[in-house]
């Protein structure tokens, strides 16, 4: 038999197994490199321009988030000032003073009458989840804890991935969900860091209600995001802010007068509240004017998971400020999360080719599910033929 096999060219049983060892003994080149090789893939999609720019981007937002938290601790529990809504007021009252102006002295089609004129109904709805999102994340904190708020505010998320699914044909891999997991998983960690340091402690009361309240602004932000991301891509940036500074003036203004006119007499003003009020107005004058760049360029998802960071740098001022405790949980948690956030920003590059002609509806999308089909805008193939009588016949393949 071992004869036979030898003729015919295969190797005898005892020679076979004798490779088998040799292989064993020594892995081919080939399985040597393939981990190798994924590294050097999963580098190249992570070390890119359009990764790193959407993370520094992220980090400017979070940073103009902690300057809005910092001035407003600051007067609550330095001033006994808290007016969230008085502070909501000045945000939109100075979109309504630059962007609002800008289109009023617009020209065509896009000025602000004609905005009016067909999707003023649209932009009362825009402004009043705006406003209220921003009312109910900060006077949930009157009623429940800074652990519960930190932890039921990442509820947004996967309400924005699905009205993103939804409403704007956004599609996901399975690398955007471990990235999302991840992210998450730093914010536990940070607030594990929290409970260990003494800060999951609060005086509110009816739990319940404040609980409430943390979800129903978390899905308000998610509806915001979602219809800032269709605007700023599909219509235009300043059409957002300033629909959204005329609305919400409006509306933040009326409020105001309701919940909050007895506060605002209490106030004893001078320099130092003056300037907590103005830095407060200024980082989110900046927050909502930067925004729907960093959105047009990446999507409101990655918008949402970068400034998950915002609670970390509040917490590093906090540490000079209000003599915070340090852990360094806090440090693995930020690094938890940007890993989980750089993760998700190289996925979103993996988007689908382009399509042949171009929407507008379908430009900054994650990754679209749909492609059209080039074959139809191809010139089709035209042969002339030329007969005896002068006859031109003209047919196409």
């Amino acid at each position: 038999m071992e004869e036979a096999a030898a003729a015919a060219g295969a190797q005898p049983p005892a020679v076979a197994v004798a490779a088998g060892d040799a292989a064993g003994a020594e892995p081919s080149p080939g399985a040597a490199a393939s981990p190798r090789r994924l590294l050097t893939l999963l580098g190249a999609k992570l070390c890119t321009w359009y990764v790193w720019k959407t993370v520094v981007l992220g980090q400017v937002l979070s940073l103009l988030i902690c300057g809005t938290a910092v001035t407003s601790q600051y007067l609550a529990e330095v001033f006994r000032i808290a007016t969230p809504m008085l502070q909501s007021f000045i945000n939109y009252f100075l979109l309504l003073l630059v962007y609002t102006t800008m289109l009023a002295f617009r020209t065509g089609s896009n000025n602000l009458g004609q905005i009016l004129k067909r999707r003023w109904w649209k932009y009362i709805f825009l402004g009043l989840a705006d406003v209220e999102a921003n009312y109910m994340i900060v006077k949930a904190y009157q009623y429940t804890t800074l652990t519960s708020v930190q932890l039921l505010d990442c509820f947004g998320i996967p309400v924005l991935m699905a009205l993103s699914w939804f409403l704007l044909g956004a599609r996901y891999k399975l690398a955007h969900f471990v990235a999302v997991a991840i992210c998450l998983l730093g914010v536990g960690t940070m607030v594990g860091a929290d409970i260990l340091a003494g800060r999951s402690e609060g005086e509110g009361s009816h739990v319940v209600i404040g609980d409430l309240l943390v979800l129903l602004a978390a899905s308000l932000y998610a509806i915001s995001n979602v219809s800032e991301e269709y605007i700023v891509k599909n219509l235009s940036r300043v059409e957002f802010l300033g629909m959204l500074g005329l609305f919400g003036t409006i509306i933040s203004g009326l409020q105001l007068a309701i919940v909050e006119h007895k506060e605002i007499m209490k106030i004893q003003w001078n320099w130092k509240v003056a300037l907590l009020f103005t830095g407060f107005a200024l980082c989110m004058f900046g927050l909502y004017s930067f925004m729907p760049v960093v959105i047009k360029i990446t999507s409101a998802t990655s918008v949402n998971l970068g400034i998950l960071t915002s609670d970390l740098y509040s917490l590093f001022f906090g540490l000079f400020l209000f003599k915070y405790k340090f852990s360094g949980l806090y440090i693995l948690a930020f690094i938890v999360i940007i890993v989980g956030f750089t993760l998700y920003c190289s996925a979103t590059g993996w988007k689908a080719e382009p399509t042949a002609v171009p929407q507008p509806e379908s430009s900054g999308r994650d990754n679209a599910a749909l492609k059209l089909e080039e074959n139809d805008s191809e010139t089709p193939a035209v042969t002339v033929h030329f007969t005896p009588g002068e006859t031109v016949v003209v047919s196409t393949d």
